[in-house]
């Protein structure tokens, strides 16, 4: 059975008032939430209570927010980015001594370009991923911190698998462009690992249905002068919580559930709402009471040997995180035998068959593309994991379709952002030819990339049908794209039932190359190979 998307399960609660969809919500993110509030402030019982306030804004914002998602939409992104904004206003009103902190630990050395430091790139992460678009925002959000897979993260945001990981990818290269100007230069392939390996954390335990109770009372509270009170308390500390949680659900708890089973009897609503006000003023006193004795703890405790010891620990950390990213550098540089860390060995496998497939490429210039100019680092290292090995011609043959895959993808979005750009510059004209076009590509694009294209219509580019539809192993292939600034359509049409008539054609013609499907009319014997020469002809047609 499917699990239902986060859109689904918050427009539940909103519509109905389901509070095991918001627990459902709740326990799939508190991990999330807790480590991007613990990156902005360095205390976990702050992070705990940060990750309660995000919820709780949630909560009280459910009904209008449900209604601007998706069906499978995803509350990852949108929970970070809150977490974020609470984390800062929090920072800049109560916390300065923490910024001190941070600031005092950006000064140190920097390490490798190669593996940036997680103590220095948690303090820049957050700020760096705000620059980017929501749809990047989120999809590195799924990915990385998440731990989606891209069948996953294209779903929540309804494209295909490949888009998703194109859409991915790019995130990351934007991200550390971001994070380059910030003074932390790395890979991606590194700066995927890093994420992957940091950016969640477990969150206190209990944390989740904590949160779960506070919620749920301020939404029941929240038409009530109940309400400010309890938003004001949210920044408690944790044994306070702990006594408002205990005592709103003896006295609250009870009332509001009989309230919604019997909400026909104004009576019971009056007099509770006349509890609530007196419990919240009470609640209010000993609030007062409880902060005096905690600032005075708090300046006794700063002079303990405990804080020294606290921040001996964590020197030590520091310490060792700097030692695990000296030992990823050497490794990936080669100074290490790959066999002594699995990850470097797997690191290292990757880079050893990017460079086997580009000497491939090299080799057989045939196999090459005019659109793998625009191929990235990762766009190869993609290629490769899509295959266990790299040794047969089968392996390499899945990895090639992997790469002028992504050199097309790659390509398609360039055009996509200059006929954004060409738009913008001529007033909502379109432009009707490539060389009006050319100008505005963020980079440089040969003639012989654009030789391959046309338009269709203005604003509108398309592939042209390549001159020979069977590779160099006498597979059928024609793919089919088409660009405007509404979106990318990359259509691939192959059919292994032709690949007899195909070697049986190639066999009476000397090895000539199929420039026509209907060629394959005198060589198709069965059913089968009829019907999918038919859906060829068809397909090469419409390319046409």
């Amino acid at each position: 059975m499917q699990l239902k998307s986060d859109a689904q399960l918050l427009r539940e609660y909103a519509e109905h008032g389901t509070e095991a969809a918001f627990t459902e919500i709740v326990t799939r993110h508190t991990n999330l939430v807790y480590s991007a509030a613990l990156r902005q402030v360095d205390s976990p019982d702050i992070a705990a209570e940060l990750a309660q306030c995000v919820f709780i804004d949630l909560a009280q914002g459910a009904r209008s927010l449900s209604r601007r998602l998706a069906e499978n939409a995803s509350l990852a992104g949108w929970l970070c980015r809150s977490a974020r904004n609470v984390s800062l206003n929090l920072r800049r009103d109560e916390f300065r001594r923490h910024s001190r902190e941070r600031l005092a630990m950006e000064d140190l050395n920097p390490l490798s370009e190669t593996a940036p430091d997680w103590e220095r790139l948690r303090a820049v992460l957050d700020a760096a991923m705000s620059e980017l678009d929501e749809c990047d925002y989120d999809a590195l959000v799924m990915r990385f911190f998440r731990n989606q897979d891209l069948r996953s993260v294209g779903r929540a945001l309804g494209v295909s698998d490949d888009t998703a990981q194109k859409r991915v990818s790019r995130a990351l290269d934007k991200l550390r462009d971001h994070l380059n100007r910030r003074g932390i230069t790395t890979t991606a392939a590194a700066l995927s690992i890093v994420l992957s390996a940091h950016a969640v954390q477990a969150a206190p335990v209990g944390l989740a249905v904590s949160i779960s109770t506070a919620a749920a009372l301020a939404r029941a509270a929240v038409n009530t002068s109940t309400a400010i009170a309890f938003t004001k308390n949210i920044a408690m500390t944790t044994l306070q919580k702990a006594l408002l949680a205990t005592t709103l659900a003896a006295a609250v708890g009870t009332g509001i559930y009989e309230a919604r089973r019997a909400s026909h009897l104004q009576e019971q609503t009056i007099a509770l709402r006349l509890q609530e006000d007196a419990l919240a003023a009470q609640l209010q006193q000993e609030r007062d009471a409880a902060s005096n004795q905690l600032a005075a703890a708090r300046q006794q405790s700063g002079r303990s040997k405990s804080d020294l010891s606290e921040l001996l620990k964590l020197r030590a950390e520091v310490g060792k995180l700097r030692g695990d990213a000296r030992e990823l550098a050497r490794l990936k540089a080669g100074a290490a035998s790959p066999a002594d860390d699995p990850t470097a060995s797997e690191l290292s496998s990757w880079l050893s068959r990017v460079k086997k497939l580009k000497d491939r490429v090299d080799q057989s210039p045939v196999q090459r593309i005019p659109e793998f100019q625009f191929l990235t680092d990762q766009d190869w290292l993609d290629a490769v994991r899509q295959t266990k090995q790299l040794e047969t011609d089968a392996d390499f043959a899945q990895a090639l379709s992997a790469l002028r895959s992504s050199a097309r993808s790659e390509f398609a979005s360039a055009v996509k952002d200059a006929l954004a750009s060409y738009a913008q510059a001529n007033n909502g004209q379109l432009p009707a030819d490539l060389s009006q076009l050319q100008p505005y590509f963020a980079s440089g694009v040969d003639d012989s990339v654009l030789q391959g294209y046309q338009f269709a219509q203005p604003g509108t580019v398309t592939s042209k049908p390549p001159d020979s539809l069977v590779d160099q192993d006498g597979n059928f292939y024609a793919t089919r794209m088409q660009v405007t600034l509404n979106g990318i359509s990359i259509s691939t049409e192959g059919e292994d039932s032709l690949h007899q008539a195909i070697q049986a054609f190639m066999a009476a013609n000397n090895g000539a190359s199929l420039t026509d499907p209907s060629q394959l009319l005198p060589y198709v014997q069965t059913p089968a190979e009829k019907e999918a020469l038919q859906k060829v002809i068809q397909f090469t047609t419409a390319a046409r």
